[in-house]
């Protein structure tokens, strides 16, 4: 399997928890899993004390977070604040998002139709749906809506983080194709978010379900199985492992591919709910009589919902479920009970249809049950104990696997692509990856006189082909022409797109630049080269075209240097042998002169200057010219145009202006009341407050907080942010020092207190100072004892005017000075106490030096009378040294 991963894995670096011990970062990365009503958020930090990969949560603690955005009274409401008035408002809280985008206005048409969700829809420029918010003019995009989602869950991110959170891998179902895969980057662009890779859902799942596994003694076949809210999915991936030598060891690497990938992108958990929807809707509209029908009523079939949601859940775990909504339809309530075997029978169809995926990837990838090792389920509507029946039941097994979390073992699997796409991430395991792609796709050429043995529609890039690519194709063409992309006929289109053909562009200059060399000695057809892209997001894209064109053309060089004529003549016929024959050259060959070493030594100068003759080759130059790429592409499958994205964004930027003034708002609104309510329980139960101000005072503060109460409620409520801080300033103005003097009644007589007992304690110091450091220099101590001074005069002298200063005035001095003080007191103490004793002086013994007179050594009690200098004794040595040199060299050379 060593080839298998050479040159086209993904190497995912992530962690081994047992193992590894992160270096500290501040870098962080998230994941999106982007579903049609749920979003699942995972964060990537290596931020100490943080679990390195984990689940962002949400505001109210949740895990998962509804994927909904609103428009109510002028404010925009996203997520869980949207989910808030979902059923009072169906009409104004926008849901199934993702599934709009790329998608024409009639599939989005009836998609909400068939949802009960009543949206003002609108048909943009582009044959895309936009919708009409409740203010009756702005509409947005799909894109600007799913904006607004992605960026409440960067925003979720940032939060759990506590680091700001640009870089994301986001995952998209596998059958997106290549308008939604674009749409959706666009989205993110617009929330500011940096898209490191789409990742197709089974392969995040893939990751998740590899990265703690060893493959080395056993490859294995896994399927995939995924039922989510709309959509349902099952994709065939092998895993294996390969050896690799590693700082000079040889290690085993896992690795997956996947194989092959099936789905129905319209069946899902909302089809079981829809079913009971329809079941109850029948049931209550029989009870009612007199033609009722609950369907019409948006803000019934709302409520309905939502409890029918609760209803599948129980039934998940029970036999049976009871519901119940309240005023479901004028004022009148509803409520029933049903079994699981009757909400079986209700979706006794879509069992079935549940199997064709499984199916379809065992036929098409010719694979047995029996070598399937595991099918692991994922997916919320998997936990429907029908559907994991039907499944036992067609693969053949008593159970199935479920060793990944059903929710979150895609958006955990992106987070560790996401950690490996990431500059500022570095872990420790590796998991080799290919994913392929969904579709295949064709390149159609339409031009003018395109040579006949041209095949202009060639298969680009085949199913399952794996995804990062770059490729090109070279034809044969001297005209500008038109080039196409388009899904493979022979493969199904992506859900709701009508036209195999996704991207149109025209290719221009080619019949310039023909025109231009038409005239120079072309050697060989004009070719046109088209360079494409397939990207790790599955996407697919013309990134340039460029003219290849070949000319040869006759071009003299020298050919030789001579100096006879004999050799001047026969070098010439060479040349005229060879010019006679066809030579094409790439490049200019340099020809040598032949060196004549005959020349007679009386050959005057001339005659030894050499003569040059040159001859003429056909040289070949090949021209390489870009052409111009402008592309056509209409319709729903077109992004939105620069002018279009560059209003969305400042538009968005505005909204997020407006949340941001709106939060603020709040929270000054907030701090305004809980000021209000927290003061005037402090004056009316802290007797306390009576020693520190008069009643008078306390009587005109008691009244502007009832004043400023009375405006909260009234005309503050829909004050701006900049009127709640004024009058909270206000109340402060008077209440701070109140409440200052307050907390200095009681702190200042402590912090007197504290330092008083210092000062004592710090003549114990100095006497421990005389006794065990006596080499502290008595200055310092001298400085130390008249800082101690001063900080005692002075504290008597503050206490004794704030005895004669009333407790209804502004204190004379406060327990802060106080710590101060004696703060810079302890500093200097400190500084002083840390001086080192010196290190005794240690006297050298005197040395017993030699003085040579008359080569006779004499000594004197063990000492010279008159020393050798260290530099004499150097000196000697070194010729003492040259002198033993010299000696040997005289003996090694006897």
């Amino acid at each position: 399997m060593r080839t298998f991963a050479a040159g086209v894995w993904i190497v995912l670096v992530i962690i081994s928890m047992l193992s590894f011990f992160p270096t500290p970062s501040q870098s962080a990365v998230s994941s999106v899993d982007l579903g049609s009503e749920w979003m699942k958020v995972a964060v990537v930090n290596l931020k100490p004390g943080q679990i390195p990969i984990s689940i962002a949560i949400n505001e109210m603690s949740k895990r998962k977070s509804p994927a909904l955005v609103a428009f109510h009274g002028g404010d925009r409401l996203v997520s869980e604040e949207a989910a808030g008035i979902a059923a009072r408002y169906p009409d104004k809280v926008y849901s199934f998002v993702r599934d709009m985008i790329g998608k024409p206005y009639k599939y989005v048409k009836d998609l909400t139709e068939s949802l009960y969700l009543s949206y003002d829809l609108v048909e943009d420029s582009r044959g895309a749906a936009g919708i009409r918010i409740d203010d009756g003019v702005t509409v947005y995009s799909a894109e600007e809506l799913l904006a607004m989602v992605l960026s409440y869950g960067i925003s979720l991110a940032e939060s759990h983080a506590r680091v700001p959170v640009k870089d994301a891998v986001i995952s998209v179902p596998p059958f997106f194709g290549q308008t939604e895969r674009r749409a959706l980057i666009q989205a993110a662009q617009l929330a500011g978010i940096n898209v490191l890779s789409l990742i197709n859902e089974h392969a995040g799942a893939a990751l998740q379900y590899g990265i703690d596994k060893d493959f080395s003694n056993e490859s294995r076949h896994v399927i995939f199985y995924d039922m989510g809210s709309s959509s349902t999915y099952a994709a065939l991936v092998y895993f294996s492992a390969y050896s690799a030598k590693e700082s000079g060891r040889t290690v085993s690497v896992n690795q997956f591919q996947v194989k092959d990938v099936r789905w129905d992108a319209k069946l899902g958990g909302q089809d079981m709910e829809l079913r009971l929807v329809e079941h109850f809707a029948d049931e209550f509209n029989k009870q009612l009589g007199s033609g009722v029908d609950v369907r019409k009523s948006p803000k019934a079939m709302a409520k309905l919902k939502k409890q029918v949601k609760r209803t599948k859940e129980i039934l998940s775990a029970n036999t049976a479920a009871p519901i119940s909504v309240e005023s479901l339809l004028d004022d009148i309530d509803f409520r029933s009970t049903i079994s699981r075997e009757k909400f079986e029978e209700l979706c006794s169809d879509l069992w079935e249809r549940a199997l064709v995926p499984v199916k379809e990837v065992l036929k098409h990838s010719g694979i047995k049950l029996n070598e399937i090792y595991a099918v692991e389920l994922i997916g919320g509507a998997t936990r429907v104990p029908k559907l994991q029946v039907k499944l036992q039941e067609f693969l053949g097994r008593s159970d199935l696997d479920r060793h990944l979390d059903a929710d979150e073992a895609t958006v955990l699997g992106a987070s560790l692509h996401a950690a490996n796409l990431s500059d500022g991430i570095k872990l420790n395991r590796k998991l080799g990856m290919i994913d392929g792609s969904s579709y295949g796709f064709l390149l159609d050429l339409d031009g003018p006189e395109l040579l006949k043995d041209e095949n202009t529609d060639t298969l680009l890039i085949p199913r399952m082909k794996k995804m990062a690519i770059k490729l090109f194709r070279s034809f044969k063409h001297d005209k500008d022409f038109e080039a196409s992309l388009s899904y493979d006929k022979a493969g199904e289109l992506p859900p709701g797109v009508s036209s195999y053909k996704f991207a149109e562009y025209s290719i221009v200059g080619l019949s310039e630049a023909s025109e231009k060399y038409s005239t120079r000695n072309i050697s060989s057809p004009i070719k046109a080269n088209l360079h494409f892209s397939f990207s790790r997001s599955g996407i697919l894209s013309l990134d340039r075209a460029d003219a290849v064109i070949e000319i040869s053309e006759w071009v003299e060089v020298p050919k030789k240097n001579t100096t006879t004529e004999n050799n001047s003549t026969t070098n010439f016929d060479a040349s005229s042998e060879t010019s006679t024959d066809t030579i094409s050259q790439d490049s200019t060959e340099t020809l040598e002169a032949a060196e004549d070493n005959n020349i007679p030594s009386n050959s005057t100068e001339s005659e030894k200057d050499a003569i040059i003759v040159t001859e003429k080759i056909l040289k070949k130059k090949t021209f390489r010219i870009p052409l111009k790429v402008v592309e056509k592409t209409i319709g729903p499958g077109l992004i939105l145009p620069k002018d279009l994205f560059l209003e969305a964004k400042m538009r968005l930027e505005a909204l997020d202006k407006k949340d941001a003034e709106k939060r603020r708002t709040a929270e000054l609104k907030n701090s305004l009341e809980e000021y209000i309510y927290s003061i005037r329980e402090k004056i009316e139960d802290n007797v306390e407050v009576e020693k520190v101000s008069s009643e008078e005072e306390r009587r005109s503060f008691t009244d502007k907080l009832s004043e400023v109460q009375e405006w909260l409620y009234t005309d503050g409520e829909d004050a701006s942010a900049n009127e709640f801080k004024e009058r909270l300033e206000l109340l402060k103005a008077i209440g701070d020092p109140i409440f200052f003097r307050l907390n200095e009644l009681n702190a200042r007589p402590v912090a007197c207190q504290h330092a008083r007992v210092y000062l004592s304690e710090l003549q114990k110091i100095v006497s421990n100072w005389e006794t065990n450091k006596p080499w502290i220099p008595k200055d310092k101590v001298e400085e130390v004892l008249s800082e101690a001074e001063k900080l005692k005069n002075w504290l008597e002298e503050k206490e004794e005017l704030q005895k004669k200063t009333s407790a209804f005035l502004t204190p004379i001095f406060t327990s802060e000075e106080v710590n101060q003080k004696v703060n810079k007191l302890q500093d200097k103490v400190a500084s002083v106490n840390r001086i080192p004793k010196p290190k005794p002086k240690i006297e050298k013994p005197p040395k017993e030096e030699t003085v040579s007179q008359d080569n006779n050594t004499s000594t004197s009690d063990g000492t010279s009378d008159e020393p050798t200098s260290e530099t004499e004794q150097t000196n000697d040595s070194v010729d003492a040294s040259n002198s033993k040199t010299d000696e040997e060299s005289a003996h090694d050379e006897l």
